[in-house]
């Protein structure tokens, strides 16, 4: 039987997310097996609505395979053949993530990343799914995700829920005085224990992001200008491409990272090689989300943490963009920093201080 938790998360996803209408083509990706039931909830409410489901479930051993052994001929041909045709004629995709092993691909190579990051996942996802369809991704709870957020199963199965069925019109409300004075802003500056780091944003365009595309959401991203990036940041535990990060610190000059140190600092190299653009950073953003406190290795669930900002190494977005090209797009956390916008100090450590932003604290929010 399907939980009350997973129709109400489904009806969000639906009516909210991605504001699905009759006669629309809908793709529903399961990557693990452990989501079904939040998978039999959507295809029942897609059904209901007058719209046609496409159902791809992939297991994580199926894919870790093909990933540890595809080489750029296999993704053109995966790509060409199979799933691009079919996401051009989406109208909606629908991402659940249920993997129970965030590192199963931990053991592919630099080679096998690239040639699938460049050949599929650029083609198939940055380029056709960002852009053409109204799209929303999400995580699946586990009692694997609840181990590594370091809470009991029943816990962490509470709080997933309550992270991802916040208010979002009230969150949307709270972001507006923020928005408007980023808008406004020439200089951020970023300033807290292993991080001083300043950057332009003038001019850029800003997004908010109140459940549109990520389940949990609650985040106001943009993006630096490209060669207006210096000073040192230090980042949260992460985990990208499979391969665990407690810290990353970088040192950048004139938007390029020049040096580096992390607890894996050979795959960190690996990932800042991948192309010219993976030394630049293609975002910033404010995490909003007042439900999420800590990192959990999950970045769908990190970048969100609120008295959170990520600087992001890689690809930029169409909807922000600066004009960085990359095959990578790795949103690494930095907690609790303060936040200067041309001098004035907004947040200090994780909590707002100007006036009118403190309706984002979580406080205000929860």
């Amino acid at each position: 039987m399907i939980s009350q938790h997973d129709q109400k998360l489904a009806k969000l996803i639906l009516e909210h997310s991605t504001e699905l209408k009759k006669g629309e083509n809908v793709m529903v990706q399961l990557i693990g097996l452990n989501g079904i039931d939040l998978m039999r909830a959507l295809i029942g409410q897609i059904r209901e609505a007058g719209a046609h489901p496409f159902v791809k479930i992939e297991d994580t051993e199926v894919q870790r395979m093909l990933i540890e052994n595809g080489d750029e001929g296999f993704w053109k041909n995966q790509a060409k053949v199979d799933q691009l045709p079919l996401m051009k004629q989406m109208d909606v995709f629908i991402g659940i993530r249920a993997s129970q092993n965030i590192y199963e691909t931990s053991m592919a190579s630099k080679e096998a990343n690239k040639a699938y990051s460049e050949h599929f996942l650029r083609p198939v996802h940055f380029d056709e799914r960002v852009n053409n369809t109204k799209w929303c991704i999400m995580r699946y709870p586990s009692p694997a995700f609840a181990m590594n957020a370091k809470l009991p199963t029943d816990k962490f199965t509470e709080f997933y829920y309550k992270a991802c069925l916040v208010d979002y019109p009230q969150l949307a409300e709270a972001m507006k005085p923020l928005e408007k004075r980023l808008r406004a802003t020439d200089e951020i500056h970023l300033k807290g224990e292993g991080t001083d780091i300043r950057f332009s944003v003038k001019g850029q365009n800003w997004i908010p992001c109140y459940g549109r595309h990520n389940i949990p959401d609650g985040e106001l991203f943009s993006s630096p200008v490209l060669d207006s990036v210096n000073g040192h940041i230090t980042y949260a535990p992460s985990v990208y491409q499979g391969k665990p990060f407690e810290f990353v610190k970088l040192i950048v000059e004139d938007g390029v990272v020049v040096d580096f140190d992390s607890s894996n600092n050979d795959a960190l190299k690996d990932i800042l090689d991948t192309d010219e653009g993976a030394r630049r950073f293609g975002e910033f953003s404010f995490g909003l989300n007042p439900v999420i406190e800590s990192p959990m290795y999950d970045i769908l669930f990190d970048e969100k943490i609120y008295g959170s900002n990520h600087l992001t190494l890689g690809k930029d977005y169409e909807v922000a963009p600066n004009g960085n090209h990359s095959n990578i797009h790795w949103d690494l956390v930095c907690i609790g920093a303060d936040v200067y916008l041309d001098g004035e100090l907004i947040r200090k450590g994780r909590k707002f201080v100007a006036d009118d932003l403190k309706g984002l604290n979580p406080e205000n929010l929860v």
